[in-house]
Formats: C-alpha cells, sequence, structure tokens
C-alpha cells in the first residue's frame, strides 16, 4: 500500500484521483487547498490530514518522513499554472508525482522539470487517459495495420458548455489556464498526435474567449478541430437531452464512437503508474508544444480548411456585456 499526499483537493477533477487511489488499493494520507469546501474526502479517506495553507501541508509532509511514514505519491490537480511548482514540490519530497492534464503549459516547463528528475532520481506522469481508452486503443491499432500511406480526414469537435463563473475563474485567465486549447483539448491533441503521427502544420482559425478552431496536418491525418465553451453550439438534438457536453470525431467521415467508456479511466492511469507505466514528462511533449504553439499563433480568421462551427455566432463575452 503507497501513501499519496493530494494538491488540489477541492477542484472539478479531484475526486477522480481520489477514486483511483483508492481502487488501486492506496491510502491518502494528505491533501492541500486554499478552499475548504472538501467533503468530498470522506467518501474516500476521512482519515486523511487536511490543510488549506502551503506552509503547513509542506511541513506535515516532512515530519511524515522523518517518522518513517513517507508520502509514495503526490497527486497535482491545481490549477494549470502551478502544476510545474507543485510537481516540483513532489520530487523534492522524495516522491514519484501524478499530474493532471495539462502537466505544464509550456514546452520549456519540461526541460526543467527532467532536471528535477535527474536530481532527485523521482518521476513526473501525466494523466494521458484518452490512450487507455478501448475504442482508442482499438483506433490506433486499426491504423497501424492499416496501409501506411494513407492520410485520413478528420473532424474533431468538443463542446462543454460553461457558465459565466467561468471567466471570473483561474481557467478564463489564459496566463493561468493556456487558454481553451490546453485547459479542454490537450488530451484531444495527444490522442491524435499518438495515433496519427507528428504534428507536419498548424493552422489556428479563431482562439478567443468562448472558443478556438484550427487545423492540424499530421503524418497520416488532416484534422479539422473546434473546441467551444458555448452551450448555444451545442446541436439541438444533445441539448434535448438534457446534455451540456458534447464531444464527436469523425474519421473520413464515419463517425467514431468513444462516447463511453470514461469511467474508470483515472484508475487505469493509476494502475499503469503503479505498474511501471505511466505516461512520463517526454510523452506528454508532442501535445504540450502543439497547445503552446495554438497559444501564441495569430489566428488568420475563416480562410482555407476550416471546420464548419468556427463560423457560428459567437457568446458574449460576460464582463463585456452592453
Amino acid at each position: 500500500m503507497k501513501n499519496f499526499a493530494l494538491i488540489g483537493a477541492s477542484g472539478y477533477v479531484a475526486p477522480r484521483h481520489m477514486k483511483a487511489i483508492k481502487d488501486t488499493g492506496n491510502q491518502l494520507i494528505a491533501a492541500l487547498d486554499p478552499f475548504d469546501s472538501v467533503g468530498i474526502i470522506d467518501s474516500h479517506f476521512p482519515q486523511a490530514d487536511f490543510f488549506t495553507e502551503f506552509e503547513r501541508f509542506d511541513r506535515h509532509i516532512d515530519k511524515l518522513r522523518r517518522k518513517g511514514r513517507a508520502v509514495d505519491y503526490v497527486s497535482v490537480c491545481s490549477p494549470n499554472y502551478l502544476h510545474d511548482a507543485h510537481i516540483r514540490f513532489g520530487l523534492r519530497n522524495s516522491a514519484d508525482v501524478i499530474c493532471e492534464k495539462p502537466i505544464v503549459l509550456n514546452p520549456w516547463n519540461l526541460d526543467a522539470l527532467q532536471t528535477v528528475e535527474k536530481e532527485t532520481g523521482q518521476k513526473a506522469y501525466n494523466i494521458l487517459q484518452l490512450r487507455l481508452h478501448d475504442s482508442v486503443r482499438e483506433l490506433k491499432a486499426k491504423v497501424e495495420a492499416g496501409p501506411q500511406d494513407k492520410i485520413y480526414d478528420i473532424d474533431l469537435t468538443y463542446l462543454t458548455s460553461r457558465g459565466h463563473w467561468y471567466y471570473t475563474s483561474w481557467k478564463g485567465a489564459k496566463h493561468k489556464s493556456g487558454g481553451i486549447a490546453s485547459n479542454i483539448g490537450v488530451h484531444f491533441y495527444d490522442m491524435l498526435i499518438w495515433i496519427f503521427g507528428a504534428v507536419r502544420k498548424n493552422v489556428v482559425h479563431i482562439h478567443n474567449h468562448d472558443r478556438a478552431a484550427g487545423y492540424l496536418e499530421l503524418e497520416r491525418a488532416r484534422v479539422r478541430w473546434f473546441l467551444s465553451i458555448n452551450y448555444e453550439v451545442i446541436p439541438q438534438h444533445i441539448k434535448d437531452t438534457g446534455a451540456r457536453t458534447f464531444r464527436a470525431l469523425t474519421i473520413e467521415d464515419k463517425e467514431f464512437e468513444f462516447s463511453g467508456g470514461f469511467f474508470d479511466l483515472h484508475t487505469k492511469s493509476y494502475q499503469a503508474v503503479l505498474d511501471g507505466h505511466g505516461f512520463g514528462l517526454e510523452e506528454a511533449r508532442p501535445a504540450i508544444q502543439t497547445v503552446h504553439d495554438i497559444r501564441n499563433a495569430a489566428p488568420i480568421g475563416l480562410k482555407g480548411d476550416y471546420h464548419p462551427m468556427a463560423k457560428l455566432p459567437m457568446s458574449k463575452h460576460p464582463f463585456k456585456l452592453g
């Protein structure tokens, strides 16, 4: 049984990490978050010590180590711009780290973390859960078994509506979240690059407060992509079901179905790390480089081969009404 500490216990994704720790037969012994709405811990590890101040959390982790109850893994679920610092904390406390996506915002952050890995002998792992999805793995196998000169035409659509709160939170600040492409799209880019090869061309058509859209040319695919947090762009038949999220991937005009099978992917990710097969810093690099390039690209507008949903009306920014 391994000892885990968790940074970012009140966030949206934290319960998946708690469940993964429990489902893999391990224990959470300490958690940190500046916000104390963390009753979810009671469903998994009611005996875990909880801190709202980093300094006291740091001191507690050190005390545990000195008492022979050292933390083996630090799970990082904090805001994206803090991942780099919190990974360093874990590595320097002689723990391996499991970090939510995106692992960092910039490719040079990976270089610095690799230096810390060498200094400490510890490892940092990224949650790249789509690589463990059964349908995605089957697709990769099918592409690898198919004609090697085949170039696939793909449309990627991911719509996950957010309310006005999003713009007030750290997620609405590009320098903290990395923008929409980093915050909600990085794992899809990782999936596509993993299956269809390295990025050859990266064009951004639109990148604003409620959406990002562009074109990726991979070694074996041409990808038009569209990401949005605007509820109004969700297809009506999806709205009619009460859903506020829509994901679609069409390959050669055929829909690739992977809407299910997400329930236990964090648990599978944790088990892979524990078994010595986790996704390390270098494996995260292609997607991190891609979203960094998207974030810093000058959008060209609706020119060339753009995703058809990119021309749908934008939402008004809640802080720019009237």
